[in-house]
């Protein structure tokens, strides 16, 4: 019955009774103040940002040379690695190789390796302890993991109980592979890739600039391959001898390598100009390589100073970019020996 003061709940015991409170007093004011301006975000420590931050200071402490990936070569920091791109010249993430064949390939090729992974209770063969004696010699860490943390850590693929981390690539500059040219006191030679966009390619590229003395190769930041595990084994360790520079913007690149005195040469099937007859072989060159699809994009094809062919039979459509880039190099190369040698 309503107003039943025997009903349980219905009256309050004695001394329970709150005070009577006039306005807040002051009570609550530090849960209305705010925390401030939010921290930029290399100040946030569990931010990427940050993170970048401490490793290019570590790596400036560790001084040139040190933990390098293919960065900037003993005696010179190039600007990407000293953070000067806010980051922009690592790669985002470390890459993980699974597999016993996969991984003996990555370990003869050179690879660098930062961890490299063991299952417990593995059912040893000749790949398996021939992983173990190039690790162990080259002192590379090695963790026995379960085959549950193996399968976390390789997204699920078949693994076979070995797999190895891949640590990022540290791109350089563009305009470190100018420097690279001053110093050796040749003129430049880059090879530039328009949406190319298979790292076996960019491996293959890499090879053939090692071979043939080019002084980097230059890839966009976008729609382009990455120097991956991938192109690490096709390189055939030539990506630790040659730099690869990230570009933001291909097209200013360009423009800023004519600035400098450079002249660029599209490879187009369609030109008229034979690579036998390269224009300006002898003075400071940067080779564009489209990819074997689209070929050169229209603004990159405006921006060349020339265009050349590679005269191949009609059955074939096209090469891929690096046995086209493989081919030019070579063709740049006889040029600049036989000018050489003219009195």
């Amino acid at each position: 019955m309503a107003g039943n003061s025997a009903r349980r709940g219905a009256t309050r015991k004695p001394g329970t009774k709150k005070a009577a409170r006039v306005g807040t007093g002051g009570q609550g004011r530090q849960s209305l103040e705010g925390r401030g301006p939010t921290p930029k975000a290399a100040e946030r420590p569990h931010h990427p940002a940050a993170k970048r931050q401490v490793a290019a200071s570590a790596r400036r402490v560790a001084g040139p040379g040190t933990g390098r990936t293919g960065g900037a070569p003993a005696g010179r920091t190039s600007r990407s690695a000293a953070g000067g791109r806010g980051g922009k010249g690592v790669s985002a993430t470390h890459e993980i190789v699974a597999g016993r064949n996969s991984v003996i390939e990555a370990l003869r090729a050179g690879i660098p390796v930062s961890t490299v992974y063991y299952a417990t209770r593995i059912e040893t063969d000749d790949r398996t302890r021939e992983i173990l004696a190039i690790v162990t010699g080259r002192g590379y860490p090695l963790l026995e993991v379960s085959r549950a943390e193996l399968d976390r850590l390789t997204d699920g693929a078949v693994h076979q109980g070995v797999a190895l981390q891949v640590p990022p690539y540290v791109y350089a500059d563009p305009d470190d592979l100018l420097d690279e040219a001053a110093d050796s006191g040749t003129p430049p030679l880059v090879v530039a890739l328009d949406g190319v966009t298979d790292p076996r390619n960019l491996g293959a590229v890499l090879r053939s600039a090692g071979a043939f003395g080019a002084h980097g190769v230059l890839v966009p930041e976008r729609r382009a391959a990455g120097v991956t595990a991938s192109a690490w084994k096709v390189s055939a360790g030539a990506a630790a001898r040659v730099r690869v520079a990230r570009a933001t913007n291909l097209v200013r690149a360009l423009q800023a390598y004519r600035q400098a005195g450079c002249f660029v040469v599209g490879l187009e099937g369609g030109a008229d100009a034979s690579i036998s007859e390269l224009p300006f072989a002898t003075d400071g060159l940067v080779l564009v390589v489209g990819s074997e699809g689209k070929g050169l994009s229209r603004l990159v094809r405006e921006n060349c100073d020339a265009l050349a062919s590679i005269p191949i039979a009609s059955t074939v459509e096209s090469l891929n970019a690096g046995v086209a880039a493989g081919i030019a190099l070579y063709e740049v190369a006889r040029i600049r020996a036989s000018a050489a040698t003219q009195p």
